[in-house]
């Protein structure tokens, strides 16, 4: 394995098709291989699904985790206190917004109680404008419902966690508009260059990778928007890319059970 191969996670169906999706990589942000054409469906797409089953993980995200630990709940249990949650909570919403460049960390110890948020913590980098990623060297980080699927203990940048770009709602809307190299490789990761993905810094990738590797990858969701509509300016969709008015109507309904923004 390269150094910079991500640990994929996953067993069965979910496990080959992402192996499918994922090569070695050379960067922080290398796309994969040219991903088919998929016929339009006939229902709508649900963007944000059930997470994956749980499986196995590699040793290396357990060193990680072994050795950053102490360090990174000291840091974290004082902050979910502080928002009524123990440590580590049940799930995670890790909510990004490109043009703040800003990365908001929420939790919930019960999925019958509302959102909290724990903490918000700057992106270094994103590389790209508004609107969602479109193909292969676009540098556009995508905008949208995902989930993470994998820790990379041996990134380029330092320690990086898969989202899993370009997911079902991205295929089927490029199957339509017959969009084939989507591109793909999109992490949180560390140090402070983007070409696709968020930089937050080598510090926050080390905290935000541990609370995940004990919350658990597939209890954690992340939503990525262009800027945060909370404040009253809804998400216009791109002119020349109808598909974005539904996606963001479904992103601006997500972010309705994290309400309010930082001052």
């Amino acid at each position: 394995m390269t150094r910079h191969a991500p640990l994929l996670v996953g067993s069965g169906r979910f496990a080959v098709g992402l192996a499918a999706m994922v090569v070695a990589l050379a960067g922080g942000c290398t796309p994969p291989p040219r991903v088919p054409p998929l016929p339009p469906l006939p229902e709508p797409v649900v963007l944000h699904g059930p997470p994956a089953p749980p499986a196995a993980r590699d040793p290396a995200v357990d060193a990680v985790v072994a050795a950053l630990g102490p360090r990174v709940r000291a840091h974290w249990t004082p902050l979910l206190a502080a928002a009524g949650l123990s440590y580590p909570p049940a799930e995670l919403a890790l909510l990004g917004f490109k043009r703040e460049r800003r990365l908001e960390v929420w939790g919930r110890d019960d999925p019958a109680r509302p959102w909290a948020r724990i903490d918000t913590l700057p992106i270094l980098a994103a590389s790209g404008l508004g609107g969602p990623k479109l193909r292969r060297g676009d540098l556009q980080v995508p905008e949208g419902l995902y989930r993470l699927v994998a820790f990379n203990p041996r990134s380029r940048f330092h320690l990086s966690l898969m989202i899993d770009y370009p997911n079902a709602d991205d295929l089927a809307v490029a199957a339509v508009d017959g969009r084939l190299d989507l591109g793909g490789d999109i992490f949180l990761h560390g140090g402070a260059r983007s070409i696709g993905c968020l930089a937050l810094g080598d510090r926050a990738i080390e905290n935000v990778f541990v609370l995940v590797a004990d919350v658990g990858l597939f209890s954690v969701e992340v939503v990525l928007a262009p800027y945060d509509p909370r404040g009253g300016l809804g998400l216009a969709p791109v002119p020349g890319l109808p598909f974005t008015a539904p996606l963001y109507r479904r992103i601006e309904e997500r972010l309705a059970a994290f309400p309010g923004r930082p001052s």
